[in-house]
């Protein structure tokens, strides 16, 4: 496997970006979410990349304008589609042998691939896709009644109420949160579904069972989407090893189908 790093250009800025080479003819585009920058949290998905390449996909990378070595003015997952088309307009011409490219984002980059109604790619594998404005960061209340329920299976959880160590203030505070009705779907989640609605390919949704963001997005969205899969151990990045084994499966899937 070669890993090579190039530029290519968007709306006037040059973008750096990154290329882990291989023959394959199904690819993986990985758009970074928030303004983290192409290599991921830890390096996780630089690491994600060599493993998707080792096994004969060539995979993408990128920083969006005004992120890590790229120029321009960052403005936000929700300006970000030119930078996706361009970065997509870049792999097929450094990878020319592609006739199929998956695209791959967690949090708002899984937002902003919605957004932009698939962005042109033919397959998308979404995890954790940010759904919060304003005050709606809080977990919903079928969270935290989720986290409770954890807590009762937990017998060093009863030990820790039965000893005072835990506040009973705190605990009457979290039982009115989770006895609050369920919010409406926020706007964002609402353009997302539209902009999904109207990809004609293959979709995963990947939800990490320990993710608050993961969490606030199912609560807006449709229990009976079958395309929704998930990751009971998995923290946000999918940082455990166990969880990042899942996710590498799921993506490697997405790839072969």
């Amino acid at each position: 496997m070669t890993r090579r790093h190039l530029t290519f250009a968007c709306q006037g800025a040059q973008l750096a970006a990154t290329l882990d080479e291989a023959n394959g003819a199904s690819g993986l585009l990985i758009v970074s979410g928030g303004n983290e920058i192409r290599s991921g949290a830890f390096s996780g998905q630089a690491h994600l990349a060599a493993r998707i390449a080792a096994v004969g996909h060539p995979v993408f990378r990128f920083d969006r304008r005004g992120v890590g070595d790229s120029g321009g003015t960052n403005s936000g997952f929700r300006s970000s589609a030119p930078d996706i088309a361009a970065a997509l307009t870049a792999f097929r011409r450094e990878a020319p042998q592609l006739q199929r490219i998956a695209a791959f984002g967690i949090c708002d980059a899984a937002s902003a691939l919605m957004l932009a109604h698939g962005a042109g790619c033919d397959t998308l594998v979404l995890a954790n896709p940010w759904t919060s404005e304003g005050s709606d960061a809080l977990p919903p209340p079928a969270a935290i009644r989720a986290r409770y329920a954890e807590k009762l299976r937990n017998p060093a959880e009863i030990r820790r109420l039965a000893s005072g160590k835990v506040s009973f203030k705190g605990l009457m505070r979290g039982l009115a949160s989770a006895l609050k009705p369920q919010p409406a779907p926020t706007t964002l989640a609402g353009e997302m579904a539209t902009g999904l609605r109207t990809f004609p390919g293959r979709v995963r949704i990947l939800l990490s069972g320990r993710d608050r963001t993961a969490q606030i997005f199912e609560a807006a969205w449709d229990k009976a989407d079958l395309r929704l899969a998930h990751c009971p151990g998995a923290s946000h990045a999918f940082a455990e090893q166990e969880s990042a084994d899942w996710l590498f499966e799921q993506i490697l899937a997405s790839l072969s189908e």
